[in-house]
């Protein structure tokens, strides 16, 4: 994907909010922060914790990212919490 390519597909998206579809098959819109659930350790978090997604970003090759307490991480480490 060229810087083109991603310029596009991010004209469709928010650093603020991202879409999710719920276990009843319901789109949903979250809007940072939110909360998530660490699924095993990674950088400074453990399995278990309760963290705020600060800010969601994308990567060049369109990997969807969780800015938490500063840092990025790639969201598969998560399980996002809806109320």
């Amino acid at each position: 994907m060229n810087k083109e390519d991603l310029a596009e597909q991010l004209k469709h998206s928010s650093s603020e909010w991202i879409y999710i579809v719920t276990w009843n098959n319901i789109l949903k819109q979250l809007f940072t922060p939110f909360k998530v659930a660490v699924l095993r350790p990674v950088g400074q978090l453990y399995k278990g914790q309760v963290v705020w997604v600060e800010r969601v970003k994308v990567t060049m090759d369109l990997k969807t990212v969780f800015v938490i307490e500063g840092a990025a991480y790639y969201y598969y480490y998560f399980d996002i919490l809806v109320d």
